[in-house]
């Protein structure tokens, strides 16, 4: 029987050098500079005049920018070079027009990247093996379902759009499924790590045929299955498709078996079909997307839509130019609408600029994959790549009447204190997986495998 062995790394210092990251500190002043001057141009074509506050801008993005450079330098020091320099000019992208439209909120976001800073350096401190958190699989299922179900306690619980989502303490509200979409990845890694080998042969003989045991997808099915339960009693029609993605995909990307995604097309399909039945806002939701226009519709969502379908028109190639465009009447401009303010004020240009990084962040995320050292870091790498990549998507692709519009957050960019501390603690786990990539291969770490 095959045993992995591994050697602990060693410290860092004497023969052990840690790298100069001279890349991401380049790409970062780059953004720095890039997030600058277009917040400048806000300010300028939205009130004629330049920002009085300016300097203090730019030292909070170059300081901030600097503090987590440092950080990883010390922490993760021989990880990706570039996840924080794309994450940098996403998040200031998204925060310009955050104070442009909504100044209040502006100074809200503003806290809330220190809070992920401060998460980024928290992560990269108290996780320093990815592989520890492989021991808490079930802990961090029970804990994603405890999230996923405070929004339903009364009295705790908020209703807002029709979706019962938040959570709100005192003062405080944030979103439980935020964190949970993390730790059901992490969990979904683990198990299908544990597994893949019976997921993808079969241990139970029907005729001529090796099907896979219930009994080695009875776990993994019930905690899909209660996910998306309790998303559907919130009426969180955005997490629900998020999460069934997501498990689809890393049961492929497991077993390389098409037949999983074969049952999952047709498992979407019967539960798009029962869900617009028996769900109001699912019903409601479709009816947008395929009628923006009737009367009805129109009033119950399909404004929103099409007052941002008119930014994105008027944007066409260039855009209107940062700070000159006329979106403020759209509904939720800010959070759910704000690819449509960047697009009118950027153009086609600026979107394409905004769409790439997002590949360019999920693309990097599975060359980090590509590149572990075990099954479980891999696959923990590919869950919260596609966690990013999936949530960017269906926002997009429902402003844009691909799929039927969630509401779900642009991540980085939209305004929301729980998307954006969790979407930084993505990288944060991106950030130890590939720092720990690099020291395998320099030699700090040694995998060999034993037959006994």
């Amino acid at each position: 029987m095959a045993r992995e062995r591994t050697a602990a790394p060693e410290p860092l210092g004497g023969h052990q050098r840690a790298p100069y990251r001279s890349v991401e500190l380049g790409l970062l002043i780059l953004s720095a500079l890039v997030v600058s001057s277009l917040y400048v141009l806000a300010s300028l074509g939205g009130k004629g005049k330049f920002p009085p506050q300016v300097w203090g801008f730019i030292g909070i993005v170059v300081g901030l920018s600097l503090a987590l450079h440092v950080a990883i330098s010390w922490l993760a020091p021989r990880s990706s070079q570039i996840l924080l320099p794309l994450v940098t000019l996403l998040n200031g992208l998204g925060y310009i027009e955050i104070a442009r439209w909504n100044p209040a909120r502006a100074g809200y976001q503003t806290i809330w990247v220190f809070v992920s800073a401060v998460a980024v350096v928290a992560v990269l401190l108290f996780v320093r093996r990815i592989r520890d958190l492989d021991r808490y699989r079930y802990i961090m299922l029970f804990a994603a379902i405890l999230l996923m179900l405070a929004p339903l306690i009364p009295h705790v619980g908020e209703n807002l759009g029709g979706a019962r989502l938040w959570v709100k303490v005192g003062p405080f509200s944030f979103q439980p499924i935020e964190i949970a979409k993390i730790l059901l990845g992490i969990f979904f890694a683990s198990y299908f790590a544990a597994n893949k080998e019976m997921l993808s042969i079969g241990t139970s003989n029907v005729g001529r045929r090796r099907l896979v045991s219930l009994r080695t997808l009875f776990p993994v099915v019930v905690a899909w299955g209660i996910s998306i339960m309790v998303l559907g009693a919130e009426n969180d029609i955005g997490f629900a498709m998020l999460i069934f993605a997501l498990f689809i995909s890393m049961i492929w990307v497991s077993t390389g078996r098409l037949s999983y995604v074969g049952a999952g097309v047709g498992m979407f399909a019967i539960g798009g079909y029962l869900g617009a039945k028996l769900f109001y806002q699912v019903n409601q939701r479709i009816g947008i997307w395929l009628d923006p226009w009737n009367t009805y519709n129109y009033a119950h969502g399909g404004q929103q839509l099409a007052y941002g379908w008119f930014g994105i028109a008027a944007g066409g190639m260039t855009g209107t130019g940062v700070g000159l465009g006329q979106s403020g009447a759209t509904p939720a401009l800010t959070t759910d609408m704000i690819f449509s303010a960047l697009a009118e004020e950027m153009g086609f240009v600026g979107i394409t600029v905004i769409t790439s990084s997002f590949i360019l962040f999920v693309a990097e995320g599975f060359r980090i994959a590509q590149r572990a050292h075990s099954d479980f870091a891999r696959l923990t790498a590919t869950a919260l790549s596609l966690i990013i990549g999936f949530q960017a998507f269906f926002i997009m692709a429902g402003v844009l009447r691909i799929l039927p519009f969630t509401g779900i957050t642009l991540p980085f960019m939209a305004f929301g204190g729980s998307s954006l501390v969790a979407n930084y603690v993505i990288v944060a786990l991106l950030l130890r997986i590939s720092d720990e990539n690099h020291v395998g291969l320099a030699g700090g770490e040694v995998h060999a495998v034993s037959f006994d």
